[in-house]
């Protein structure tokens, strides 16, 4: 008996890339080429927040005089 293709359960890597190739027309470079571009953004953008909220946090302990202690 042959497994039919939605008996078939793909990861969760497997499912995106399967949406950037949809994507990307079944250009499989072009598909690797913007989830990378995407994950790079997204990589940016944590760290920008990340930054932003060691910022908010070391002004509040200044505020509160701790970094004196």
């Amino acid at each position: 008996m042959q497994a039919n293709q939605s008996d078939v359960l793909l990861t969760e890597a497997e499912t995106i890339a399967l949406a950037y190739r949809k994507a990307a027309h079944g250009d499989a470079w072009a598909a690797l080429v913007r989830a990378i571009e995407d994950a790079l953004s997204d990589l940016a953008e944590a760290e920008r927040r990340s930054l932003r909220r060691d910022r908010l946090i070391s002004r509040g302990f200044i505020r509160a005089g701790l970094l004196d202690q």
